[in-house]
Protein backbone atom coordinates (compact mmCIF):
# COMPACT_ATOMS: atom_id res chain seq x y z
CA UNK A 1 0.00 0.00 0.00
CA UNK A 2 2.95 2.38 0.89
CA UNK A 3 4.17 1.78 -2.60
CA UNK A 4 0.83 1.38 -4.86
CA UNK A 5 -1.20 3.51 -6.40
CA UNK A 6 -2.00 7.70 -5.11
CA UNK A 7 -5.08 5.97 -3.41
CA UNK A 8 -3.55 3.30 -1.70
CA UNK A 9 -0.60 5.48 -0.43
CA UNK A 10 -2.92 7.89 1.00
CA UNK A 11 -5.10 4.65 2.39
CA UNK A 12 -1.82 3.54 4.10
CA UNK A 13 -1.02 7.72 5.30
CA UNK A 14 -4.30 7.72 7.02
CA UNK A 15 -4.45 4.04 8.71
CA UNK A 16 -1.38 5.23 9.88
CA UNK A 17 -2.54 8.29 11.32
CA UNK A 18 -5.47 6.61 13.10
CA UNK A 19 -2.19 4.49 14.47
CA UNK A 20 -4.79 1.04 14.35
CA UNK A 21 -2.02 -0.67 14.02
CA UNK A 22 -0.38 0.03 16.79
CA UNK A 23 -3.36 0.73 19.09
CA UNK A 24 -4.86 -2.89 17.89
CA UNK A 25 -1.42 -4.75 17.53
CA UNK A 26 -2.79 -7.52 19.91
CA UNK A 27 -5.49 -8.33 17.61
CA UNK A 28 -3.42 -8.60 14.23
CA UNK A 29 -5.32 -5.68 12.02
CA UNK A 30 -5.40 -6.80 8.06
CA UNK A 31 -5.99 -4.18 5.76
CA UNK A 32 -8.68 -6.75 3.41
CA UNK A 33 -10.99 -5.81 0.95
CA UNK A 34 -10.95 -4.49 -2.91
CA UNK A 35 -8.47 -1.26 -2.43
CA UNK A 36 -5.51 -3.73 -1.84
CA UNK A 37 -6.08 -5.45 -4.52
CA UNK A 38 -6.75 -2.25 -6.76
CA UNK A 39 -10.40 -3.37 -7.72
CA UNK A 40 -12.16 -0.33 -5.45
CA UNK A 41 -14.26 2.09 -6.95
CA UNK A 42 -15.64 5.80 -5.39
CA UNK A 43 -17.10 4.56 -2.07
CA UNK A 44 -15.03 1.40 -1.45
CA UNK A 45 -14.67 1.26 2.48
CA UNK A 46 -11.26 0.20 4.14
CA UNK A 47 -11.77 -3.35 5.49
CA UNK A 48 -9.52 -4.18 8.64
CA UNK A 49 -10.54 -7.92 10.01
CA UNK A 50 -9.03 -8.72 13.13
CA UNK A 51 -8.82 -11.58 15.66
CA UNK A 52 -10.37 -10.95 18.90
CA UNK A 53 -10.56 -13.40 21.64
CA UNK A 54 -12.32 -10.91 24.24
CA UNK A 55 -15.43 -8.79 22.07
CA UNK A 56 -16.37 -6.86 25.35
CA UNK A 57 -12.73 -5.55 25.46
CA UNK A 58 -12.71 -5.04 21.82
CA UNK A 59 -15.93 -3.21 21.75
CA UNK A 60 -15.17 -1.05 24.94
CA UNK A 61 -11.24 -0.42 22.79
CA UNK A 62 -13.13 0.44 19.80
CA UNK A 63 -15.66 2.90 21.32
CA UNK A 64 -12.72 4.90 22.88
CA UNK A 65 -10.30 5.09 20.22
CA UNK A 66 -12.57 5.79 16.94
CA UNK A 67 -16.15 7.58 19.35
CA UNK A 68 -15.43 10.74 18.15
CA UNK A 69 -14.78 9.80 14.01
CA UNK A 70 -17.37 10.67 11.94
CA UNK A 71 -20.71 8.96 11.50
CA UNK A 72 -19.37 6.30 13.94
CA UNK A 73 -21.55 3.15 14.43
CA UNK A 74 -20.51 0.18 16.92
CA UNK A 75 -22.46 -3.04 16.16
CA UNK A 76 -22.26 -6.63 17.70
CA UNK A 77 -23.75 -9.08 15.50
CA UNK A 78 -23.32 -12.74 14.68
CA UNK A 79 -22.21 -13.99 11.12
CA UNK A 80 -22.68 -17.50 9.53
CA UNK A 81 -22.38 -18.46 13.21
CA UNK A 82 -19.41 -16.97 14.88
CA UNK A 83 -20.11 -13.70 17.00
CA UNK A 84 -18.77 -10.30 15.52
CA UNK A 85 -18.05 -6.82 16.86
CA UNK A 86 -18.03 -4.09 14.35
CA UNK A 87 -17.35 -0.68 14.38
CA UNK A 88 -17.89 2.10 10.96
CA UNK A 89 -16.73 5.37 10.76
CA UNK A 90 -15.42 8.02 8.23
CA UNK A 91 -12.09 9.62 8.39
CA UNK A 92 -10.26 12.22 6.21
CA UNK A 93 -12.39 10.99 3.22
CA UNK A 94 -12.11 7.12 3.79
CA UNK A 95 -15.15 5.10 5.16
CA UNK A 96 -13.68 2.22 7.77
CA UNK A 97 -15.32 -0.82 8.64
CA UNK A 98 -13.18 -2.38 11.68
CA UNK A 99 -14.30 -5.92 12.16
CA UNK A 100 -13.40 -8.36 14.89
CA UNK A 101 -14.26 -12.08 15.66
CA UNK A 102 -12.43 -14.69 17.38
CA UNK A 103 -10.91 -16.39 14.26
CA UNK A 104 -7.37 -16.17 13.37
CA UNK A 105 -6.90 -13.45 10.02
CA UNK A 106 -5.39 -16.00 7.38
CA UNK A 107 -8.93 -17.84 8.07
CA UNK A 108 -11.32 -15.00 8.08
CA UNK A 109 -13.48 -14.93 5.08
CA UNK A 110 -12.68 -11.49 4.10
CA UNK A 111 -8.88 -12.36 3.71
CA UNK A 112 -9.45 -15.32 2.06
CA UNK A 113 -11.70 -13.25 -0.27
CA UNK A 114 -9.04 -11.30 -1.05
CA UNK A 115 -6.50 -13.94 -1.35
CA UNK A 116 -8.59 -16.07 -4.02
CA UNK A 117 -9.41 -12.42 -6.34
CA UNK A 118 -6.18 -11.57 -6.26
CA UNK A 119 -4.98 -14.76 -7.35
CA UNK A 120 -7.63 -14.74 -10.11
CA UNK A 121 -6.77 -11.06 -11.02
CA UNK A 122 -3.16 -12.13 -11.44
CA UNK A 123 -4.20 -15.69 -13.64
CA UNK A 124 -6.61 -13.65 -15.14
CA UNK A 125 -5.85 -10.21 -15.83
CA UNK A 126 -8.88 -9.62 -18.30
CA UNK A 127 -11.42 -10.08 -15.38
CA UNK A 128 -10.06 -6.54 -13.61
CA UNK A 129 -12.13 -4.23 -15.71
CA UNK A 130 -15.10 -6.34 -15.96
CA UNK A 131 -15.13 -6.98 -11.77
CA UNK A 132 -14.75 -2.84 -11.51
CA UNK A 133 -17.75 -2.18 -13.70
CA UNK A 134 -19.97 -4.56 -12.39
CA UNK A 135 -18.94 -2.83 -8.80
CA UNK A 136 -20.35 0.61 -10.58
CA UNK A 137 -23.23 -1.29 -11.46
CA UNK A 138 -23.91 -1.90 -7.94
CA UNK A 139 -22.59 -4.96 -7.08
CA UNK A 140 -20.58 -6.38 -4.53
CA UNK A 141 -17.17 -7.89 -4.92
CA UNK A 142 -17.98 -11.64 -4.42
CA UNK A 143 -21.14 -11.70 -6.41
CA UNK A 144 -19.02 -9.87 -9.10
CA UNK A 145 -16.57 -12.52 -9.34
CA UNK A 146 -19.14 -15.21 -9.03
CA UNK A 147 -21.02 -13.78 -11.70
CA UNK A 148 -18.13 -13.54 -14.28
CA UNK A 149 -16.72 -17.57 -13.03
CA UNK A 150 -20.62 -18.51 -13.03
CA UNK A 151 -20.47 -19.94 -9.33
CA UNK A 152 -23.86 -20.60 -8.60
CA UNK A 153 -25.58 -20.29 -5.20
CA UNK A 154 -24.18 -18.06 -2.02
CA UNK A 155 -21.30 -16.04 -3.52
CA UNK A 156 -19.68 -15.57 -0.38
CA UNK A 157 -19.19 -19.30 0.22
CA UNK A 158 -18.95 -20.41 -3.50
CA UNK A 159 -15.51 -18.42 -4.10
CA UNK A 160 -14.34 -20.09 -1.01
CA UNK A 161 -15.44 -23.36 -2.55
CA UNK A 162 -14.05 -22.29 -5.71
CA UNK A 163 -10.86 -20.91 -4.24
CA UNK A 164 -10.74 -24.62 -3.10
CA UNK A 165 -11.05 -26.49 -6.01
CA UNK A 166 -8.25 -24.11 -8.06
CA UNK A 167 -5.81 -24.57 -5.47
CA UNK A 168 -5.92 -21.23 -4.34
CA UNK A 169 -6.86 -22.00 -0.66
CA UNK A 170 -6.56 -24.94 1.58
CA UNK A 171 -9.88 -26.78 2.88
CA UNK A 172 -11.05 -23.96 5.86
CA UNK A 173 -11.83 -25.11 8.83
Amino acid sequence: MQMGNKKQQKAYAVIRELNICDDLSSCNPVLCGTLPIGIDILGSDLDIVMEVQDLDYFEERLQILYHSKGNFKLKRTTIRGNPVVKANFFFRNFEFELFGQSQPVLKQNAYLHMLIEHKLLEKRPNLKEKVINLKKQGYKTEPAFCTLLGIPGDPYEGLIQYGIKEGIITEVV
